[in-house]
């Protein structure tokens, strides 16, 4: 969609008063704790579910994606070294206990756990997929993950000069895995909640290839297994009776939904056709579904950040003065209160402030009132090149939402409003293919959200390394990796390493590496009668095993 050159102000209202016009993702389990007003010893007969994910998933292979619409379904059919229990905190998972004497060499003891084909989960099984995922072969888009969080020879095998099989991951027997790090990371079985190290079982992938997550072919050691899966409407999961813990699974079926539009997925939990929203109700009508939906609204935290990324490879964003100008006269205060509104904060920094192990970094411009901004701003742009006569003209990229769209329009004009002569065109793409256009750099400025793999501040500032597999933007500063790096020194307290991120912190600012634009809150609608959701979990991890369903 191109943007009219429209007085900006006026545009800027019109988008100001939709938004306004509402009014009218250690060793103890924790219970679930019931969430909604029905009764946990009032079992419904039909334990059935259905969530709406927001997208149709790229994949159900771990090793193939990188997005949230993926990772909810994946925490419901495969189980990795470590997972979550219910309010987020790292619990056991595969490993029923770990250790490590330096944080360095962590040796993992593996419970008594059967695949869905009745095979038993062993060591070897994650050596394998740690490896599949490393191997440059797999073209994993988190093929970087074990090089981030410091596994030895992890960067070389990913790139090509080292085999897979020097990895420092190895099977010492059947249920006991050791994995080495290059330097301590205290934090280390945290990092193994994420989907991209969980395991796949090896003879179905070999035999299957890539058809190896076709329902019919999938085998999982997770509490549900895919049934069946209609692409652009639903995938069906049922439980499986393999899991180690489905004596204490409840719910047995789980339909879910690739509903994009917001207010589609509100109207048909109105309707009573979805039990669980996907977590992005509609910005234009929050205060009104907060004032009719009561406690079915879950507001929770989200260590997530919404931010519009810069294409370093191409103009005009391959010039830090462009970059540095739009990033001054973004108004973020302005967006978080009045085009979101739902309890975003303004994201002065990449990492959302709560975040643990982050001395938070605030800029310095951050102190100047608008006009300074815009002065400086249309400094830089008339040294680049950028005037009336020539205007600075761009495309924006984002998948297929509208939340999204209404968050590019009104971006578009907060530029429009300051600078004047800046024109965007924005440009919608469906998920899969919305990926494909950031992997590839085939994009000016795309929306882009990131939302911890773990909660530590690395699992946000590693993404802006220059050898991230999951930086899109292809930024690249050799200060930045370097400052990254020295967090790993063995030597570094959790005080310094925590002054380090907030350096790392600076440097992006200071390259106008991206737009950081709101650091979000998870907002969805939960049926009364769906017992142990829980609001309190900053990575929305959520594991439908945990649920059940009352009568209603």
């Amino acid at each position: 969609m191109h943007i009219k050159p429209t007085p900006a102000f006026l545009l800027l209202a019109a988008v100001l008063g939709l938004a306004a016009c509402g009014e009218s993702k250690q060793n103890t389990s924790t219970p679930a704790a019931s969430a909604g007003n029905a009764a946990t010893s009032n079992p419904a007969d039909k334990q059935e579910i259905t969530i709406n994910n927001g997208a149709e998933p790229e994949s159900l292979d771990p090793h193939k994606v990188s997005g949230s619409p993926e990772s909810n379904l994946l925490r419901q059919i495969l189980v990795g070294l470590t997972t979550t229990d219910n309010d987020g905190k790292t619990i056991p998972g595969i490993a029923e206990k770990w250790e490590s004497a330096d944080n360095k060499v962590w040796t993992f003891h593996l419970r008594d756990a059967k695949w869905s084909n009745g095979d038993p989960v062993t060591a070897e099984d994650f050596v394998y997929s740690m490896r599949r995922l490393t191997d440059p072969a797999t073209a994993s888009p988190y093929s970087s993950y074990l090089a981030d969080v410091g596994v030895v020879n992890a960067q070389e095998v990913m790139d090509g000069k080292a085999k897979p099989d020097t990895l420092g991951v190895k099977a010492i027997d059947a249920k006991t895995l050791e994995i080495t790090l290059k330097e301590p990371a205290p934090f280390f079985p945290d990092t193994l909640i994420h989907s991209s190290v969980k395991p796949v079982h090896k003879a179905t992938v070999e035999k299957h290839g890539d058809k190896w997550t076709q329902p019919e072919n999938f085998v999982g050691n997770g509490a549900y297994l895919p049934k069946s899966w209609t692409v652009n409407d639903r995938i069906v999961l049922e439980r499986n009776p393999q899991y180690y813990d489905d004596a204490n699974t409840k719910i047995n079926r789980v339909t879910f939904l690739a509903i994009t539009q917001a207010t589609t997925d509100m109207d048909r939990f109105k309707a009573g056709e979805v039990d669980v929203t996907y977590n992005d109700v509609p910005n234009q009508q929050f205060k009104q579904i907060k004032a009719e939906m009561g406690d079915q609204l879950k507001v929770s935290p989200f260590l997530c950040t919404y931010y519009y990324e810069f294409n370093h490879t191409k103009a005009p964003f391959d010039n830090a003065k462009v970059r540095k100008a739009l990033a001054l006269t973004f108004d973020r205060d302005l967006f978080a209160e009045k085009v979101v509104g739902r309890g975003e904060t303004p994201a002065y920094q990449f990492t959302p402030t709560a975040t643990q192990g982050m001395n938070n970094f605030t800029p310095e411009w951050k102190s100047w009132d608008k006009a300074k901004r815009v002065e400086e701003a249309k400094k830089l742009l008339a040294e680049a090149g950028y005037s009336e006569s020539n205007p600075l003209k761009f495309e924006l990229l984002y998948n297929t939402s509208e939340n999204h769209k209404t968050n590019a329009v009104a971006a578009a004009q907060l530029w429009k409003e300051a600078l004047g002569f800046v024109e965007v065109s924005l440009n919608n793409q469906e998920w899969k293919t919305y990926l494909d256009t950031r992997r590839k750099q085939n994009h000016q400025m795309a929306r882009g959200g990131w939302c911890a793999d773990y909660n530590e501040a690395s699992t946000f500032l590693n993404t802006f390394k220059s050898t991230s597999s999951s930086n899109y933007g292809k930024y690249s500063s050799a200060e930045f990796d370097g400052l990254i790096a020295k967090t790993l020194g063995g030597d570094v307290t959790p005080e310094q390493r925590g002054e380090l991120y907030k350096q790392a912190e600076a440097v992006l600012d200071k390259d106008a590496a991206t737009i950081f634009v709101y650091h979000y809150v998870s907002p969805r609608l939960v049926k009364p009668y769906v017992v142990g959701y829980s609001a309190k979990d900053p990575m929305d991890n959520f594991q439908v095993k945990n649920w059940s369903i009352a009568q209603h």
